[in-house]
């Protein structure tokens, strides 16, 4: 065991969460090089669960005031609530924090990072501050700033999405609730709505219903702070709108890009795009969807195609895997900051 591996202890706490599991499944297929992961939660009905973690079998365990304690990496996974509590106390027992939470303004002091497409940005302002807590922006917050960061060299005059996101960016009720409602519909039933409170399946929402426990324009606001404070200052911010889809799994997005004078050459602009990591289709007929994203770490987009009525403007359609794409990202920010 390296000198490395042997004092790299990592912790994901939210760690029976759709993105716990899976920032634990990529820390293990990447072969990141730490000693132990150990996983805790609050929720009291999982803690003693018996799982397995980097080939070892592993309980989930409660958090208390030790268990941070020699810990180098802790990913929050867990809900917004215990995002401030566990990052301080992870960040004063000298941890670096990464947080997936989208926690914003509750986890104060931290910096967003995106690792796949930082050297092809401009530099962000400097600043003397150490952060010990990093900020993982979302799928959306990835989407949207790799496909911006791709064309900033052709310097669009505009880029404007629309992203349409999953019911499993609200875990697993979120997940449940699409599968009762499709059930519900299709035999007659009143519909469950304590998620959504507005039909979710066969349908797409611009809003959720008033006695959803999280608007669509809280979520909207919170991907609109990952964009704008990771891209604001370095290149052209994009609009953008929400719009729920009746999916499960798979953030999909259309985009419009509309520049100066000629749209941007098609070998060009796929260099531009796969410089960041994106993998874009050579085919109509390899193009990916909603299902092709499943499991896949990076972006998928379709060719781009021109626009009908605006020569000097493209559309771009594509997506990835909600939770994979943000538990890769949260990763190769660890592995970054052991590189550094």
């Amino acid at each position: 065991m390296s000198a490395v591996s042997s004092s790299c202890k990592v912790a994901i706490t939210g760690a029976s969460s759709l993105l716990g599991r899976e920032v634990k499944q990529v820390l293990e297929d990447r072969r990141f090089p730490a000693s132990e992961i150990a996983l805790f939660e609050d929720d009291a009905a999982v803690v003693g669960t018996l799982t397995a973690a980097a080939g070892e079998a592993a309980i989930i365990r409660a958090l208390d005031g030790e268990s941070f304690r020699g810990v180098r990496f802790v990913f929050l996974a867990g809900g917004v609530e215990a995002a401030a509590r566990d990052a301080i106390a992870a960040a004063g027992a000298g941890a670096s924090v990464i947080d997936l939470t989208q926690s914003g303004p509750a986890v104060a002091d931290s910096r967003p990072r995106i690792p796949s497409i930082e050297s092809i940005l401009p530099a962000p302002v400097a600043t003397t501050a150490k952060h010990a807590i990093t900020r993982a922006p979302s799928s959306p917050a990835i989407i949207a700033c790799a496909v911006c960061a791709a064309l900033q060299a052709f310097a669009p005059i505009r880029v404007a999405f629309t992203l349409f996101p999953p019911v499993s960016e609200h875990g697993p009720a979120g997940v449940e609730e699409l599968e009762n409602q499709t059930a519900q519909l299709l035999s007659l039933r009143p519909l469950s709505r304590s998620v959504f409170d507005a039909q979710v399946a066969f349908n797409l929402l611009s809003r959720y219903g008033t006695e959803s426990p999280r608007t669509l324009e809280e979520t909207r606001a919170c991907i609109a702070q990952d964009i704008s404070g990771y891209l604001a200052g370095r290149i052209l911010l994009p609009a953008f709108q929400l719009i729920q889809a009746p999916v499960f799994y798979g953030y999909a997005f259309s985009a419009f890009a509309e520049f100066p004078q000629a749209a941007p050459a098609p070998n060009a602009l796929r260099k531009a795009l796969t410089s960041t990591g994106i993998a874009v289709s050579k085919t109509d007929s390899d193009a990916p969807d909603v299902v092709s994203f499943a499991g896949e770490s990076a972006i998928q987009m379709t060719r781009p195609v021109a626009d009908t009525n605006i020569p000097d403007a493209l559309w771009l359609w594509g997506g990835a895997d909600n939770v994979r794409l943000a538990a890769t990202n949260a990763v190769s920010i660890a592995e970054a900051l052991l590189a550094e």
